[in-house]
């Protein structure tokens, strides 16, 4: 199941308190102060796991809490610190303050770590409260409480293409055609309910990651449809690839549609590479009408990912725009 978003509660541990004690020993019958100090509480961290797509597992468990440190013991021994508690997330994890909506953190490289709630610090024990005229405190810090919060965590999908298009225009079909991915994909609209993400390889040492978008409605940047759900997975692609159907009665109106819910949503996506697309080119008759197309002045790509026609330009293409050359 995919899930991108999700509200965390985070409880750092407790420091543990400072001991109380006196060296007793046979020879030493009045040992000065030995009290050690307390544990430090454990932390709450998140961790990029790149083997993770979805904050699915994040969300059936909503409460973290990490172990308090441990009390310190005689012979001025620290106690142990508590176990730091550590949230798994996906590459692409934005997290925000609950009640401020402030950006927190950007976690996109997989390993990278981010300290959300630092635990308490342990307590001082009574060794340290020695002095020339108090040689036997019986005085010990307590240990500091762990920080605490509530985080609205939310995913980005991260791939270097994301394939932009209205219900049914053949994107599932082309990811499924020229990636390993599996989208399901059937003759009718919204077929594709979730980003699917799926790895094209280019020659023997080049690749990049295509992400298929779930279909764009007019209204979608208003949350009509999927909306908001899903577009903005679109805001980290590195290139858009526009699919249109090539049945489509006025392609130069849907490509407005696209660009404009697009761009409604996100103006800064306005400067996003782009590539125009028209699918399902295997339909196209003998008295298919190409003028309604010329209007688009952009260059448009032929392809069908049925029969394969134009795949490998548009895998060059697409290499081009991303690599260079």
């Amino acid at each position: 199941m995919f899930i991108d978003q999700t509200k965390v509660t985070c409880i750092a541990g407790k420091g543990g308190a400072g001991r109380v004690s006196f060296r007793r020993e046979k020879f030493v019958p009045k040992g000065g102060p030995d009290g050690g100090d307390g544990g430090r509480g454990g932390s709450i961290l998140f961790l990029v796991d790149a083997n993770l797509y979805t904050l699915q597992d994040v969300r059936y468990n909503r409460i973290y809490q990490a172990e308090d440190g441990e009390a310190g013991d005689k012979s001025e021994k620290t106690g142990k610190n508590g176990k730091d508690q550590i949230i798994r997330v996906p590459p692409g994890t934005i997290i925000r303050d609950s009640e401020t909506d402030e950006l927190i953190a950007d976690l996109i490289n997989d390993g990278q770590e981010f300290i959300a709630c630092k635990g308490g610090i342990g307590g001082r024990g009574n060794v340290h409260y020695k002095t020339a005229t108090n040689q036997t405190p019986r005085k010990a810090q307590p240990g500091l409480p762990g920080e605490k919060g509530i985080f609205n965590l939310e995913l980005k999908v991260l791939a270097d293409v994301g394939l932009v298009g209205l219900p049914n225009a053949g994107k599932s079909t082309l990811l499924s055609r020229i990636t390993a991915a599996k989208p399901k994909i059937a003759d009718y609209p919204f077929t594709t309910i979730q980003p699917y993400l799926g790895i094209i390889k280019v020659g023997s040492y080049r690749s990049f990651v295509m992400a298929d978008i779930p279909g764009i409605i007019e209204g979608a940047s208003k949350g009509k449809g999927l909306g908001h759900q899903f577009l903005k997975h679109i805001e980290r692609n590195k290139l858009l690839l526009f699919l249109i159907d090539s049945q489509e009665e006025g392609p130069a109106e849907t490509l407005k549609i696209l660009r404009k819910e697009v761009l409604a949503f996100n103006p800064a996506l306005k400067e996003k590479s782009y590539l125009i697309v028209r699918t399902k080119c295997d339909l196209i008759s003998n008295d298919f009408d190409e003028e309604k197309w010329k209007v688009i002045s952009h260059e448009i790509l032929d392809i069908s990912a049925v029969t394969g026609k134009g795949i490998d330009e548009l895998i060059r293409k697409i290499d081009k725009k991303l690599h260079g050359s």
